[in-house]
């Protein structure tokens, strides 16, 4: 009663009523959109020099302001971070990958509450808030069923939420989220389901239910695509469409992105295309199984950002129907350049990238006609990638240009007027994204958010520049960094400077060489100036640490794929002991928050009760391209170790009795090998070699009692469950620690009969 402004007398006659009055931000306020794509780079859009078809994004741009000088991170945590919050990436705890908790300010593993989201400020001003797609800004350990939820969408101002929460998945059996609970996708690949449909889908349903219940209410929607990230893959039309487009080679076709890039006049006709990167061998040099394999890894690159570019034209379309296009303020834009990670040659499943795994051409090309679809999860390899990041050097991951250097489209037919289909050449980086949309809507961020005093918001809105294409820059220093690799951009007297040291693990940050570059005259980073210029490169240096201090990116750490190991003291889904206890029936659980079954030692027990005939999964993890899955059939005790198509089957020599009964399965790695050994009730009965013990299998986590979706055995369909009574999975790891104790508790193998 004490926000009550009214009076309360004895009767209502001598009483006066008082009326709450919502947030509205006022009628005719405008929506607000953002299209993000995932590892696209600054070329790869038709309107920034590609031939890929994205006829939905160049009509954007013509009917838009196309912007040739946009940055982000060379990541995609950091830029979300950056982009949802209008402040620094380090400076709100996202400084690498979600998750990535070091014990230090700028890698907190989530965005700092101190950052309120642009969501949970549109949000209190009257906005719906949507969220269809990628998520990927909270520790892969928060992202089970178990929670805890305030760092998901929902805990950070978005009203709905539908799409996946880690750094990738597979688009054709996702693992999906509906606001705070997983759900299975509604259809398999065989019925035509794809991951970039259904969030659109899903999306519009958002929309229609705001806008028919509550046209008065504006709408902020984030459309966080996963494409064009790894795996690569596309409907069958969308591939046989591309077949034979890139037979000519990434040097033919790179040169002519670059020439089609100066006649758009995204790039100044007296840029520099950078040479070939280290590790880019010249195409003509290739193997025909390279060329070959190379070719159908780019189609399929191609057909993905085609379908996705499909995907963004079906929402434009149904904003248009609904007659919202007009006065929104649709933003298209990438997280970062064109990704390095599917090697020099490209791969048929990226995982394999992480773990050293080096797949031949000439061994690739057999499963050629599988690139693309659900039995692949497939990226390209450096030669299109650098193609893709046209016409810069390296790649994602990198602070040189073609890391962050990306397409930006901002169309918005009722604010822009005659500005519509014009281009800027302005730098702007993504934290300027949201202070600009802040400036057009009229929204001050709150100085207090939820009794959480808000630290400032530090992008530099460019509302300016949408105005005038002559306005200057209103972001004239921004330093970047990742993983020790650090850049700073800085206008100097009218000259556009870049100092930029790559880093190498284990290299001295204070004596590693930087490199320098007039980016006026020299976009690509082609002309090295260190050596002519030192006093300017001491300045810039200065400069980068003092950003460094303001702005909270020390201290400096180059550590990476160690920071995803968890930790076992912090109250997580990872006990001290290493001890994994799994009762069905649960939600299938995600790969950082389940027991990893690839651990050098893991003791795996079902407690089971069945009858003659019984037969299911009692435990899996992966899918048809990379796992393990465990599971009694034909009365024996299975199991299918899947290292990416290589199948090790180790079948009990004795069958499961009917009644109560305990299976085991021991694996252990020796080398780059390793072994499994089945046992029923204790008794060893089954055991064989592996020939490559994998480190990781895939982004897909465990299902308990079935086989979630896509089946890892060929011996079986899925989701092929358990028909007795599964009473319980335990999964024992090594090196455990007593929870009671705090004191180490190394958790021997048992020993097994090798008979």
């Amino acid at each position: 009663m004490t926000d009550f402004k009214g009076k309360i007398g004895r009767t209502l006659a001598d009483s006066e009523p008082h009326f709450e009055e919502r947030p509205h931000p006022g009628n005719g306020a405008p929506n607000v959109v953002f299209v993000l794509l995932d590892d696209t780079g600054f070329a790869q859009f038709g309107c920034y020099g590609s031939d890929i078809d994205t006829p939905n994004i160049d009509a954007l741009s013509a009917d838009g302001v196309q912007f040739t000088n946009f940055h982000v991170t060379p990541v995609c945590s950091p830029t979300r971070a950056a982009l949802l919050t209008g402040r620094s990436q380090h400076a709100v705890g996202m400084r690498g990958l979600a998750g990535w908790e070091t014990g230090f300010p700028h890698a907190a593993g989530h965005l700092s509450n101190a950052a309120a989201t642009v969501a949970e400020v549109l949000r209190d001003e009257g906005y719906a808030t949507l969220c269809a797609g990628k998520w990927h800004l909270n520790p892969g350990t928060a992202v089970s069923a178990a929670g805890p939820f305030d760092q998901w969408p929902l805990g950070r101002g978005f009203e709905r939420f539908y799409g996946f929460l880690p750094g990738e998945t597979d688009q054709f059996n996702p693992e999906l989220v509906r606001d705070n609970s997983y759900i299975d996708p509604p259809a398999t690949a065989e019925e035509g389901y794809h991951l970039s449909e259904d969030l659109v889908d899903q999306l519009l349903l958002m929309v229609n239910d705001n806008k028919g219940l509550r046209p008065d209410r504006p709408f902020f929607a984030y459309l966080p695509f996963g494409a064009t990230h790894a795996p690569h893959q596309a409907p069958q039309a969308y591939l046989d469409k591309y077949r034979g487009r890139y037979d000519e080679g990434w040097d033919v076709v790179r040169q002519r992105w670059f020439e089609r890039q100066v006649e758009l006049g995204v790039i100044q006709p007296d840029t520099t295309l950078a040479p070939r990167n280290p590790g880019v061998e010249a195409w003509d040099d290739l193997s025909d199984n390279q060329q070959r394999l190379a070719c159908r890894l780019q189609e399929t690159f191609a057909a993905f950002l085609d379908h996705t570019d499909d995907q963004i034209g079906r929402f434009v379309d149904g904003l248009r129907a609904m007659g919202e296009l007009d006065n929104t303020i649709f933003v298209v834009m990438s997280d970062n350049g064109a990704s390095q990670e599917g090697g020099a040659a490209g791969t048929m499943h990226e995982m394999k990238h992480f773990q050293g795994i080096t797949e031949s051409p000439d061994e690739a090309v057999e499963r050629i006609d599988d690139i693309g679809g659900p039995r692949s999860h497939t990226n390209y390899p450096w030669g299109w990638a650098q193609c893709g990041n046209s016409p810069f050097r390296w790649y994602k991951t990198h602070v040189h240009e073609g890391g962050m250097h990306v397409p930006l489209v901002v169309h918005w037919p009722a604010g822009l007027g005659e500005q519509a289909g014009t281009k800027r050449n302005q730098f702007t980086y993504v934290s300027d994204v949201v202070p600009t949309i802040y400036e057009l809507l009229g929204v001050t961020p709150p100085e207090v958010y939820r009794g959480i005093e808000q630290m400032p918001v530090t992008g530099h809105s460019f509302a300016s520049v949408l105005d005038d294409a002559d306005a200057p820059a209103t972001n004239r220093l921004q330093y970047f960094e990742f993983a020790g690799n650090r850049a700073l951009i800085v206008e100097l007297d009218g000259v556009w400077w870049k100092a930029v040291a790559r880093h190498f693990p284990g290299a001295d940050f204070d004596t590693e060489p930087w490199e320098l570059f007039d980016l006026s005259a020299d976009p690509s980073e082609c002309n090295d100036l260190a050596a002519a210029e030192p006093t300017r490169l001491t300045e810039l240096i200065d400069l980068w640490w003092q950003e460094a201090e303001i702005h909270g990116v020390l201290p400096l750490d180059e550590r990476r794929l160690e920071l995803f190991i968890p930790r076992l003291l912090d109250h997580s889904v990872h006990r001290p002991d290493r001890r994994y206890v799994y009762r069905p029936p649960m939600t299938p659980i995600p790969t950082r928050t389940a027991a990893s079954l690839t651990d050098t030692v893991v003791d795996i027990t079902a407690r089971v009760t069945g009858a003659a005939g019984d037969e299911g999964v009692l435990i899996s993890t992966g899918n048809e391209n990379s796992g393990l899955s465990v599971f009694v059939q034909d009365g024996k005790l299975v199991v299918d170790y899947n290292a990416f198509g290589d199948h090790t089957i180790v079948e009990s020599s004795i069958e499961v009795p009917a009644g109560d009964c305990t299976l085991g399965v021991h694996l252990e790695r020796v080398g780059a090998a390793g072994w499994i050994e089945v046992s029923i009730d204790a008794q060893a009965c089954g055991r064989e070699a592996v020939p490559r013990y994998l480190m990781t299998f895939t982004s897909v986590g465990i299902s308990v009692g079935e086989d979630h979706r896509s089946a890892v055995s060929a011996r079986y369909s899925a989701p092929f469950t358990f028909t007795g009574t599964l009473h319980d999975v335990t999964v024992q790891l090594p090196g455990g620690q007593d929870p009671d104790t705090d004191e180490v508790e190394v958790i021997a193998a048992r020993e097994w009969s090798r008979q």
